[in-house]
């Protein structure tokens, strides 16, 4: 079970996609001195070591109606009952993060509703009836100061970390 570094040149490439995720292949691979087919190659590889899990727009939740955002510490009746729990919370749309933590929680949801008063209807309608929760502490957030990925800086993976061909976890690294 060994470590695996990735190169400059994919540090490189993760910087530039991860800051903007739009960028043509073609910009990319002027900015790192490398070919287009290079840098579809290069990012396949990422992909499938799972470096990349995808790529998405990112959507303003205030602009589309979501004016309340709360994160919510939930205490469960019994640590057995932590799937259900998860598995209860994927179907509240409005759930969009959901961490098994430590100390004092043993999890930790974002939340976003409409409004105060639509999060309390989704805290007594939907929240409150999921079996295996013994209570919930919440913060409402007033305002995101601001959100980044995780930095790019000497990545490593693991041979844990891999689940594909052996031969582009190769090519990939140093």
């Amino acid at each position: 079970m060994g470590q695996k570094h990735i190169d400059k040149l994919d540090e490189k490439i993760l910087k530039l996609i991860s800051d903007n995720a739009r960028m043509p292949f073609l910009e990319v691979a002027r900015e790192c001195n490398v070919s287009g087919a290079a840098i579809h190659q290069r990012i396949q590889k990422l992909q499938k070591i799972g470096v990349i899990k995808g790529s998405e727009f990112v959507l303003d939740p205030s602009k589309i109606g979501y004016n309340t955002c709360a994160y919510m510490g939930i205490f469960l009746r019994d640590a057995n009952d932590f799937q259900d729990v998860v598995d209860a919370l994927y179907k509240i749309p409005e759930v969009v993060e959901c961490h098994y933590t430590t100390g004092e929680y043993a999890m930790f949801i974002k939340i976003y509703a409409k409004s105060n008063r639509d999060f309390l209807r989704l805290i007594h309608e939907r929240l409150q009836a999921i079996k295996g929760i013994s209570s919930t502490e919440t913060i409402i957030s007033l305002n995101e100061a601001f959100k980044r990925q995780a930095p790019i800086i000497d990545i490593e993976i693991t041979d844990d970390d891999y689940d594909g061909d052996d031969d582009i976890a190769d090519d990939v690294v140093d």
